[in-house]
């Protein structure tokens, strides 16, 4: 054994000074030890740490223990989150093992038996005492093998974290936002994930219990559900979480004795379910208020959680509480915007002999309701007003500008007994003095029953695409005539009307601009695509018609609002027997 020369900091000049009584201290324990200030780093080791370590003292002063020291089996270094002995040095709390790795500096592996405990001189915490011996024979360093399931370097730390943001504000689905942050911490940090959220009605509900085994993940629905109210007093982990108190490890035994409240219950009812072991329990905040709660959970095959994983998972957890209340932010949006939609769409009205059929179809990545809007309503003189348009935009400020615009419509048609030219006119002024709408495009119709069962249709175009006719044999023909500039042009020339006939059992349609515009189509193509797949369904019902056109038509990559409005005269002053009741879209 090597003498008392070694106690000391040689070779380690930014280490701190070790007291001669320290280094005397550890000269008179028979077994080897050394001292880690509160970062870790060794301060002082004595003679027998240094012959079993097979290290020069100079190499051990000012370096961190766990880093240098502390290996697996195979000689392979262990991830702080999966040691047990910086879990209970960061704790600082007295622990022991019976079977451990330390690495000699000769690269054998030394297997070793450990006892740690806080270090006092005097009042004055020192920092942490480590004692060892070695437990069994040498063994050389085998190849590289995989960590622990759970365990995680720093860079992968790193790389969870720029995966979670990227993951979870990529979506604004909570459903999906939920889904994505189990799949990012089961199994890499855990068994089990458990997420409670609380609602919007201050209750809480267990959104999640998920196992994670051989790279699938179930779903423990017996266990999920809603949940007992949050308790104001409650010491208990999952309690003080969901009041956004602390962050906490806990395990079964946290959970064994009286329970204090109903969310205790349930608590202890999840440990026994899913063979937990070890847990720990962070709240998921938003930057206005606590959202709820994730749990992760692990089985005896992982080292239990300990006080050092918390910040990580916080950080997660934090990142999560983000994600999520934007996703409520947008939903509430959304859930305002389908009841604007529900009241700005009008209901159809019953034409005698007439079928009449319409849809609306979102902006996809918008709020439900938008600029486009159709339109058909009776007129004084008992003809029908018929009415496609589009105002720019596809969010609430367009909707509103579609309802304006649209209100006026209808109370110009109504009150003046003119052509839809001259109707429009009178809106284009309105538009640029009365409204704050930039831009919108309208086809404007009256259709009128003539004599012998025929249909007439008097329309003008303020620069929106041109209605379709379809005859009942699918014949095409894009009424093209009385195109004039968008609504809201100033020195506008006077607009016109044009005029047709429909024959019997023809369908037209009447469609804003989402329906044909596709990104590396031109207009000519698109509207191609219309008439030919419009022609091939022609002999379908209207319902059918329409619902198949949509589907067929509308482009995958679509990002505006389609509103669609068709309609079909009937055979020879007869009911179409094609015919199916109509409806809107979502009825």
């Amino acid at each position: 054994m090597a003498g008392p020369k070694h106690t000391e900091q040689a070779g380690a000049s930014s280490a701190p000074a070790v007291p001669a009584e320290l280094a005397a201290r550890l000269e008179a324990i028979g077994t080897g030890a050394y001292v880690v200030d509160a970062q870790g780093c060794i301060i002082a080791a004595n003679a027998r740490a240094v012959a079993l370590l097979a290290r020069p003292v100079e190499h051990l002063i000012g370096q961190d223990a766990h880093d240098l020291l502390h290996r697996d089996l195979h000689g392979q270094p262990i991830a702080r989150t999966q040691c047990a002995m910086r879990h209970a040095f960061l704790e600082g709390r007295p622990a022991q093992a019976d079977r451990d790795y330390f690495a000699r500096g000769d690269g054998v592996v030394l297997p070793i038996g450990w006892h740690i405990t806080p270090y006092y001189v005097g009042q004055e915490l020192t920092g942490t005492l480590v004692l060892f011996h070695a437990s069994g024979r040498t063994v050389a360093s085998g190849p590289p093998v995989q960590e622990a399931r759970g365990s995680l370097s720093e860079l992968e730390r790193l790389a969870l974290l720029a995966d979670t943001t990227t993951q979870l504000t990529s979506t604004l689905d909570v459903e999906e936002a939920l889904d994505r942050l189990v799949r990012l911490v089961v199994p890499r940090l855990a068994d089990w994930a458990v997420i409670d959220l609380i609602t919007e009605r201050d209750e809480v509900w267990r959104s999640a219990v998920v196992h994670g085994e051989d790279d699938r993940l179930t779903h423990l629905e017996e266990l999920q559900g809603p949940m007992p109210p949050i308790p104001d007093e409650s010491p208990m982990p999952l309690s003080r979480a969901l009041r956004g108190v602390a962050s906490t490890v806990a395990g079964p035994h946290t959970y064994q004795g009286e329970p204090d409240s109903g969310i205790a219950v349930e608590q202890r009812r999840l440990f026994e379910a899913t063979g937990m072991h070890s847990a720990a329990i962070v709240p998921i905040r938003s930057t206005r208020e606590v959202l709820g709660a994730l749990t992760l959970g692990r089985t005896d095959k992982q080292l239990p959680f300990a006080t050092a994983d918390l910040p990580l998972l916080e950080d997660i957890a934090r990142r999560a509480g983000l994600a999520l209340d934007n996703a409520r932010l947008y939903q509430r949006q959304r859930k305002v915007a389908e009841t604007m939609q529900k009241h700005l769409l009008p209901q159809m009205p019953h034409v005698p002999h007439l079928r009449m059929t319409v849809r609306y179809l979102p902006a996809p990545h918008a709020s439900q309701v938008g600029g486009d809007w159709y339109d058909a309503f009776p007129l004084s003189d008992g003809a029908t007003a018929l009415a496609v348009g589009d105002v720019v935009g596809h969010d609430l400020e367009a909707a509103a500008g579609m309802a304006q615009v649209r209100n006026m419509l209808r109370a110009y048609a109504w009150s003046q007994h003119e052509p839809p030219s001259r109707v429009v006119e009178r809106l284009d002024r309105a538009v640029q003095h009365i409204t704050e709408v930039t831009m919108a495009t309208l086809l404007f119709a009256r259709l009128e029953r003539m004599e012998a069962g025929h249909w007439q249709l008097t329309w003008t175009n303020a620069g929106h695409p041109p209605p379709l006719m379809l005859s009942r044999d699918g014949v095409a023909e894009y009424l093209t005539g009385a195109h004039g500039i968008l609504l809201g042009s100033t020195g506008a020339a006077p607009r016109v009307d044009a005029t047709v006939t429909l024959p019997p059992g023809s369908t037209l349609v009447m469609y804003t601009d989402g329906l044909i515009e596709e990104r590396g189509l031109s207009l000519d193509e698109g509207l191609q695509r219309l008439s030919r797949h419009a022609a091939a369904l022609a002999h379908r019902p209207l319902d059918s018609f329409t619902d198949q056109l949509l589907r067929r038509v509308r482009p995958a990559d679509n990002d505006d609002d389609v509103a669609l409005l068709a309609l079909r005269t009937p055979l020879h002053g007869e009911d179409d027997p094609m015919w199916t009741p109509q409806r809107r879209s979502g009825e």
